[in-house]
């Protein structure tokens, strides 16, 4: 990850004893605009909303987490500092990942960036856990989620970016909040799930998308970032 892309306190992937074993959804109220949900919140999902909630700091909560298994399937895919997780989870042999992006955008100027530095840097490892592809019936991919250790599940609208993610740039008495001349977002939710049901089949699904990508042409990360950005639309 570049010298430039700084860890905030969200990001916990360098502490092994930062894990998801015992995670509530309670940890994640702090990044509500609120600060905290109803007395009658579920215990099993909550949606948050980009541009209202911390969607950026709650993907760096969990997914700075994983110690086990993480299976993702994202469409847009320009978070730098995401991605410098992702990249430490892909050097770890204890981690069992399978990372399934969409085709079409493999070629976007920052999706591209990342993912040639990354195959620069490890590109086995990138091999190895990443594919590229489209659907079943050759549309777009368009999974915008997550099943991390088996125990937390995230599906939704938001696209890795920063006007995606709606990502805070302000801090106020050390809280981040939306704002500023830069600042975007996009209408978008995400909705973080522990319901064991939801998130066995939402891996069972998102492993289904691995492997038929997996099997098309062309969709090993190498052979995919060689593809021409006219062909890859095709």
């Amino acid at each position: 990850m570049e010298s430039a892309i700084q860890k905030s306190k969200t990001n916990v992937i360098s502490d092994p004893k930062e894990t998801l074993q015992t995670f509530n959804l309670l940890e994640l109220q702090q990044y509500t605009a609120e600060g905290a949900y109803s007395s009658n919140a579920s215990t099993d999902v909550h949606l948050f909303y980009v541009g209202r909630d911390d969607v950026h700091d709650i993907l760096k909560h969990i997914l700075s987490r994983v110690s086990v298994s993480l299976y993702l399937n994202m469409y847009g895919y320009d978070d730098a500092e995401l991605n410098g997780i992702l990249m430490d989870l892909v050097k770890d042999p204890t981690v069992t990942m399978l990372v399934t992006l969409d085709r079409s955008q493999v070629h976007g100027l920052t999706e591209r960036g990342l993912l040639t530095k990354d195959m620069a840097e490890n590109a086995a490892g990138m091999n190895t856990h990443f594919v590229v592809g489209e659907s079943q019936t050759h549309q777009i991919s368009h999974t915008k989620g997550f099943v991390a250790d088996g125990r937390v599940a995230l599906e939704g609208s938001t696209n890795w970016s920063q006007s995606g993610e709606g990502i805070f740039l302000f801090s106020d008495h050390g809280k981040p909040v939306a704002g500023g001349p830069k600042y975007k977002a996009q209408n978008n939710t995400a909705c973080v799930i522990t319901d064991p049901d939801t998130i066995s089949r939402f891996q069972t699904e998102l492993v289904r998308e691995h492997m038929i990508a997996k099997a098309q042409d062309k969709s090993s990360l190498s052979e995919a970032m060689e593809v021409e950005p006219a062909a890859a639309h095709s």
